[in-house]
């Protein structure tokens, strides 16, 4: 738990476009310090630019997830800046889902989605814990509705997000009662205008339609738990994954 008179910090991963950025501006206007990592450094300058008004609350590291050296020069930086953490989102991952048929998928390219998505975690949280002990802190890891549903060609995609889903509450078992983790698994989200550089969405109205809430989803949306499960407020929440899709993996769906 954080004191009154210091704001919370949390680390971001994937944190310089897409829901990552979403959920960076959301804490950093709920009062948070937020450090991001992102691996495409021109994003990263894109986002400190964006971020200018926040100053010391906000700073941006270049890292790999996939690289533990990476990860532990990350934690330090955050730790000397910030002095403390009270909060871990690991968002990072490669956002492309589809891989092709398994038969022509190349180890190496499994390996790549599977260190990114999934390691990339446990490297955070291993390197984390100790300082979100120290403050009675909370984990939150972002996988994909994709974890329990799948279109053709998606394997490694799947499996890393199912992994996350796992890795979830195991981690809520191993470090609770003093850290909760859980996990969001967000469905369609239109992130066109929060990558570098913005894009048009070009949404349909049947992309609206086919979610049962009647839009698809936005940054903001997985922001929002994603600060209410790292607040004292989900005190009683860990090793859960909340799926954000606006119904759509309860939607079933016959083809003609």
């Amino acid at each position: 738990m954080h004191s009154s008179d210091q704001k919370p910090a949390a680390i971001v991963t994937g944190g310089a476009q897409g829901i990552g950025l979403g959920i960076t501006k959301h804490l950093l206007n709920k009062g948070w310090r937020v450090a991001i990592a992102d691996i495409n450094e021109a994003s990263g300058a894109a986002a400190q630019a964006a971020l200018a008004q926040y100053q010391d609350a906000f700073f941006f590291v270049p890292c790999d997830v996939a690289s533990e050296s990476d990860v532990e020069r990350f934690v330090e930086a955050v730790i000397n800046r910030f002095g403390a953490l009270h909060g871990l989102v690991n968002n990072a991952g490669i956002a492309n889902p589809h891989s092709g048929p398994i038969e022509n998928l190349a180890l190496a390219d499994w390996n790549q989605w599977i260190g990114t998505n999934l390691t990339g975690c446990f490297l955070l949280a291993k390197h984390t814990v100790s300082h979100l002990r120290q403050t009675q802190g909370a984990i939150v890891n972002i996988a994909s509705s994709r974890a329990f549903q799948s279109e053709p060609h998606s394997e490694a995609y799947a499996a890393s997000k199912g992994g996350i889903v796992a890795l979830t509450h195991a981690l809520a078992i191993s470090l609770g009662p003093e850290v909760r983790a859980n996990c969001i698994s967000p469905g369609w989200i239109d992130v066109t205008a929060w990558q570098h550089p913005p894009q048009e969405a070009n949404l349909r109205p049947s992309d609206r339609a086919q979610h049962p809430v009647g839009r698809v989803g936005q940054p903001e949306d997985v922001a929002e738990m994603t600060h209410f499960l790292l607040s004292e407020a989900a005190g009683f929440i860990t090793g859960q994954t909340i799926v954000i899709d606006g119904g759509m993996t309860r939607k079933m769906i016959y083809q003609e």
